[in-house]
């Protein structure tokens, strides 16, 4: 009676698997257009990272690594600064929506990154969040807008969660779905950009 219950059970999972894939077919042109938005939304976050590595590169007291995959635990972009003994850990984000989220591994990642270096005096963990000229209002659709950079600094007395900036400058924390009040001071970068916002 066991055997015959598995058996039908395994037939009726059958069935619904069956079911859902002729409901929602998988096609070879749908798995290419998730390829596409996934290979712009790299490309996106590497141009960004490759700016700011550009812009401290051109100050003569600054120096900038764009150190890679988030896979090997590294942050985006490592900065130092031996003249004025300051080291920076950045999370860049770019997108064209109306919030930018960095996920809380990959402050506890820069955290860990600027506790090891113990010999400079100024340590930060920096939220760069790039909103770009055009905003996504549907699949293929934009809108015309301003272009927008913020530079947040997390606060090491906070728990580590997920943080989310909004297009006004706005930060939050996402816990479990819920937005909780996160306020994070903006951080004056060393370079110029007619993009910045301070709040």
């Amino acid at each position: 009676m066991a055997v015959r219950t598995q058996t039908i059970s395994k037939n009726i999972y059958s069935t619904r698997s069956i079911n859902l894939k002729k409901q929602y077919p998988r096609t070879k042109s749908h798995n290419k257009k998730n390829q596409k938005i996934a290979r712009t939304r790299r490309q996106r976050g590497y141009s960004w990272e490759s700016t700011l590595v550009k812009r401290f590169n051109t100050l003569s007291d600054w120096k900038a690594f764009r150190l890679g995959s988030p896979s090997v635990a590294l942050p985006d972009v490592l900065v130092v600064s031996n003249k004025n003994s300051t080291l920076f850990t950045i999370e860049a984000k770019s997108g064209t929506g109306t919030t930018l989220q960095v996920p809380f591994d990959q402050i506890i990642r820069c955290l860990n990154w600027t506790n090891h270096f113990e010999l400079y005096k100024t340590r930060k963990v920096i939220l760069a969040f790039k909103f770009l000229s055009k905003k996504r209002i549907g699949v293929g659709k934009y809108e015309n807008r301003q272009l927008r950079e913020f530079y947040k600094v997390w606060d090491k007395s906070k728990k580590i969660v997920d943080c989310v900036c909004t297009y006004d400058g706005k930060t939050y924390a996402l816990v479990d779905g819920k937005r909780k009040k996160l306020f994070l001071k903006d951080y004056e970068m060393p370079f110029k950009s007619k993009h910045r916002i301070i709040l």
